[in-house]
């Protein structure tokens, strides 16, 4: 009796230990799996930070592009403003100068008519003027009339050239100049310098100084001038020269005519 009950006791015994040992696993399994929850939260916690991190770089680049594009559109906008301003200058610009073409051909029917009758004008002054430099003063009408008829001289440039001329005949009008030159005097030709006083009187000295005349206006031909003459006729030319200092000089002039 006493040795079934050790026996049975020492089988409680076994059985309350198994029993204890089993009660120790159920427990620490539930505690492990929450621990390796939490490692799970934990790792799917910083992951999910990392996307966040990641989303919030890409807003913050998508914001600054935004702002770049929008300066950019800004800027652009100011720029075609700014161009369709001179698009609309060179426009009007471009349609004046096309009426300005239209209008060429009117201009040049009015200004081809011109030119002809400045050179004519030019070449019956001449021909009525005090007759100092002829042949140059000839010359130049006579280059001016074949200068209208080429077609190789652009319509500008003649009328630029008449107006040259024209220049020229007007300081012609306040110089004082010699130059030397053969007078025909009854029916013989003799070496004189010829000085003349703008256009208000044309003289000639002969070369030994010793006989002088002043061109009438009126009769077209050479009067004799008094020998009280020549001594100033002289000093006039040498100052024209320029071998001389300026100075006073008394010669005779045409009287002015009176007006019509």
């Amino acid at each position: 009796m006493s040795k079934v009950s050790n026996k049975t006791k020492i089988a409680t015994a076994l059985v309350g230990a198994l029993a204890l040992a089993g009660s120790n696993l159920v427990i620490a399994d539930p505690l492990s799996d929450v621990q390796k929850a939490d490692s799970k939260i934990h790792a799917e916690s910083a992951t999910s930070q990392k996307k966040v991190d990641k989303y919030f770089d890409q807003a913050q680049d998508m914001v600054f592009e935004y702002g770049s594009v929008a300066d950019e559109r800004e800027s652009l906008k100011s720029y075609n403003d700014y161009v369709a301003l001179l698009v609309a200058d060179q426009e009007a610009s471009m349609k004046l100068i096309q009426e300005d073409i239209n209008g060429v051909d009117t201009l040049r029917q009015g200004v081809v008519p011109l030119m002809f009758k400045m050179v004519d004008a030019l070449e019956q002054f001449i021909a009525l003027d005090l007759p100092f430099n002829q042949e140059t003063r000839v010359e130049r009408v006579n280059n001016l009339k074949l200068l209208l008829n080429s077609a190789e001289v652009t319509l500008a440039e003649k009328f630029r050239l008449i107006l040259d001329a024209y220049s020229i005949e007007r300081e012609y009008g306040s110089f004082v100049a010699v130059k030397t030159g053969q007078l025909e005097l009854n029916g013989k030709d003799v070496l004189v310098d010829f000085f003349n006083l703008g256009r208000v009187a044309l003289y000639a000295q002969s070369l030994d100084q010793k006989s002088a005349w002043m061109f009438n206006d009126e009769t077209k031909a050479w009067d004799e001038l008094d020998e009280s003459y020549l001594r100033e006729l002289t000093k006039g030319i040498r100052i024209a020269r320029k071998q001389g200092a300026p100075d006073l000089f008394s010669l005779p002039i045409p009287a002015a005519e009176a007006a019509q």
